[in-house]
C-alpha cells in the first residue's frame, strides 16, 4: 500500500494544488467581474475603501490561485492565501457573533476556511512538487 502511495505522490500533489487553488480562482474572477458586489459586500463588514480591497482580493485569489496551479512560488502563493483565509474567516464568518439561526452556516464556513487554510500551509511548508515550475528552479522540491 505504501508503495501505491509513493507511486501516486506526484499526481497527487498536482490534483491537491488543483482542487485547493479552483476555489481562489472561481473566486478572484467573481469578485473582479462584479467588483460593484463584492465592495458593497466589504463595506457591509465595515472595512475602509471597499472598492479598493475588492480588486486587491479578487487579484490575490485569482493570480494566487493560478500559481499554485502552475507551481510558481507556490510556497509563498500559499502564504499568502493561507493568511489571507485566516483574516477573511475572522473577518465575514462570526458564527459567534450572528443569530442563532445563521450560526451553524457561518460555522461550517469558519471551520472549512481553516482546513483549506492548513492545506494552503502544507503547501508553503512542502512546495508544490515535481510537477511544478518551482521544481525547475528548485530541485529540492521536485521529491517533496
Amino acid at each position: 500500500m505504501l508503495n501505491t502511495l509513493n507511486t501516486l505522490k506526484t499526481p497527487l500533489l498536482l490534483a491537491g494544488r488543483v482542487l485547493l487553488a479552483l476555489m481562489f480562482i472561481l473566486a478572484g474572477w467573481g469578485k473582479l467581474t462584479g467588483i460593484e458586489g463584492t465592495a458593497g459586500y466589504i463595506a457591509s463588514a465595515g472595512l475602509p475603501f471597499p472598492t479598493v480591497l475588492a480588486v486587491a482580493t479578487g487579484l490575490l485569489e485569482l493570480v494566487g490561485g493560478v500559481f499554485i496551479v502552475v507551481g510558481f512560488q507556490a510556497r509563498w502563493a500559499a502564504l499568502a492565501l493561507g493568511l489571507f483565509t485566516l483574516a477573511a474567516s475572522v473577518l465575514f464568518h462570526k458564527f459567534w457573533a450572528v443569530p442563532a439561526d445563521q450560526a451553524f452556516v457561518q460555522q461550517l464556513m469558519f471551520t472549512k476556511n481553516l482546513s483549506v487554510a492548513g492545506g494552503l500551509f502544507m503547501v508553503a511548508a512542502l512546495g508544490a512538487g515535481a510537477l511544478s515550475l518551482d521544481a525547475r528552479r528548485e530541485p529540492a522540491l521536485a521529491t517533496a
